[in-house]
């Protein structure tokens, strides 16, 4: 009777421990308790662990500012400044940062072409993944926003459709690649900056973003409005980004680090007066180099 009750309790004390392990399984398969300290953690460590913060490639795609245009000599692309794979000891790019200047030159490619939009993302995409690179680097919209006028912009609606696309031609062939997002600039604050300068205002006549610099000096409440609205569009692009790389775990966006910053004279182009100079280049690589090798995702 003794060995039957040592047995039972023996078996008693099998089922209890496997009912344990069973329920902790169970927690795992779902996630977790939403309030549970402990979920919360084994999901950052999934998160951290699914992003690598020292990539092995880099390429490039987006606009002039990643092209380094206006940046050297005047009305001319200089991507050996660029923030994102230039060269320039002046600038030490993202790709110098996390490969080393050898290895930047050889593992690092630039793909953004001035006077692109969000529309033609999926094109540099297109052509970037043919190096199967580990980071792609993505700054693009000020174009989008920067149009003939207000009612030229392009669309909330469209800006997110295009986006999805383009993350959509890049996941299809990589789906491992990370991504870095930027914000996209505070245009308000570049007019601000570059209108004390009567030659960036000579050069703005020549067609640089009209929507938000078009009658530089003009303070009435129509000229207001316009670059109000324009502002608000930049805003609301940037909300897009922030919403549609979330959704991709291998995707990260610069908290809006790029719109919050503030450009002043020495960071903007003393050509334009409105695109990066070598040093604006040079705070554009460190918010990158930032974002990427954080421990986690940017608020």
């Amino acid at each position: 009777m003794r060995k039957q009750r040592r047995r039972r309790s023996r078996a008693l004390v099998g089922i209890v421990a496997a009912a344990t392990a069973l329920g902790v399984a169970g927690c795992d398969v779902v996630g977790g308790s939403s309030g549970s300290a402990d979920g919360g953690r084994t999901r950052a460590s999934r998160a951290v662990q699914l992003w690598d913060r020292s990539p092995a490639s880099i390429a490039a795609v987006g606009d002039s500012i990643t092209r380094g245009f206006d940046a050297c000599t005047v009305l001319s692309d200089c991507p050996e400044v660029s923030w994102a794979t230039g060269t320039s000891e002046q600038v030490e790019s993202l790709a110098v940062r996390l490969l080393g200047r050898a290895r930047a030159a050889d593992r690092s490619w630039n793909y953004a072409q001035t006077g692109a939009r969000m529309a033609d993302l999926s094109g540099q995409l297109a052509d970037a993944v043919v190096r199967r690179p580990e980071l792609v680097t993505v700054m693009v919209g000020s174009n989008d926003a920067c149009r003939s006028s207000v009612r030229a912009m392009t669309s909330v609606a469209n800006f997110r459709s295009q986006f999805e696309e383009a993350l959509g031609t890049l996941r299809k062939a990589l789906p491992k690649t990370q991504v870095y997002v930027a914000s996209v600039p505070n245009l308000k604050r570049l007019w601000s900056e570059g209108r004390t300068n009567p030659l960036g205002k000579q050069i703005w006549k020549l067609g640089i973003c009209p929507s938000m610099l078009g009658d530089a000096d003009d303070l009435t409440s129509a000229a207001t409005l316009r670059r109000d609205r324009v502002q608000q569009r930049v805003e609301d692009y940037n909300k897009v980004l922030a919403e549609v790389c979330a959704k991709d775990r291998r995707c990260r966006f610069d908290g809006g680090a790029v719109y919050q910053y503030r450009f002043g004279t020495e960071q903007l182009s003393h050509w334009d007066w409105f695109h990066p100079s070598t040093d604006g280049q040079s705070k554009l690589a460190a918010i990158a180099y930032r974002t990427v090798t954080a421990e986690g995702p940017v608020d």
